[in-house]
């Protein structure tokens, strides 16, 4: 051989040699990639800054609707871990094997409420054709009903308490539950139906009733490493979500112990 073939068969093996070294440095260098539930954001933010402290990458953090990131998944969206706000978008990825066996758990619970604007009548215990009333005179702001979990957890709840044909022709339907809150704090709608801990740091808005827990499916959130994940990572980083010093971080923010 050449010594010119010979120089340029031996830069093409040592590039060839280099490129998976530089992939997996370029791997380790970034955080996972986490999908969560767009009700998780606050909370989670705090926990990957406690994470990046202890001397890891911090994670890329992605929020939206549980179906809309579902969706994501099961499209080919590659991502390292996935936090659904309630175990149906959870147990549709599965489905398609696209999570790694055995690392499904619940991390946390929260509560379902109503919110509204500052004056605005508190609701309390109130039921069926009172609340039916209160709520259908006037726009009442959910994420939507046919995929959204907060807005599957309202429509439950308020067909339990007798009030939701009567409340459905004015329901404002958001793409997620931060929406709807949004949709409240700027005076688009005077109640709105969202998790309490969405309430934290809203503007303008406060709790004005809390719905009975038995009135809708318990609200969990499932968490659960993805098969194209390619962090090395994820794996610590969900553990690390799952101990009692992650969790004690999304309690703080409002959510309930599994």
């Amino acid at each position: 051989m050449r010594p010119l073939m010979l120089h340029r068969a031996l830069l093409l093996l040592a590039l060839l040699i280099a490129l998976p070294t530089q992939a997996q440095a370029q791997a380790q260098s970034r955080g996972p990639l986490v999908l969560a539930a767009a009700s998780m954001q606050g909370a989670l933010d705090e926990a990957a800054t406690a994470w990046a402290r202890q001397g890891h990458a911090r994670p890329v953090l992605s929020y939206a609707a549980s179906s809309a990131l579902a969706r994501q998944v099961m499209a080919g969206g590659r991502a390292d871990l996935f936090i659904s706000a309630d175990n149906d978008w959870m147990d549709a990825v599965a489905r398609q094997a696209l999570i790694v066996r055995g690392t499904r758990a619940v991390l946390v619970r929260n509560r379902l409420v109503i919110v509204g604007r500052a004056g605005t009548p508190n609701l309390g215990a109130m039921r069926g054709i009172a609340l039916a009333r209160l709520l259908g005179r006037a726009p009442l702001a959910m994420a939507d009903p046919a995929a959204v979990p907060a807005g599957k957890y309202g429509e439950a709840a308020l067909r339990r308490l007798g009030a939701w044909d009567a409340v459905a022709p004015r329901v404002v339907r958001a793409e997620n539950v931060r929406a709807a809150l949004a949709l409240v704090e700027r005076g688009a709608a005077p109640y709105g139906v969202v998790y309490a801990t969405d309430v934290e740091g809203a503007t303008g808005v406060r709790i004005a009733g809390y719905f009975p827990p038995r009135s809708h499916p318990p609200i969990v959130y499932p968490i659960a490493r993805l098969s194209r994940g390619v962090s090395p990572e994820a794996e610590a980083f969900r553990r690390f979500l799952l101990s009692s010093a992650g969790r004690a971080i999304l309690l703080r923010h409002g959510f309930v112990r599994p």
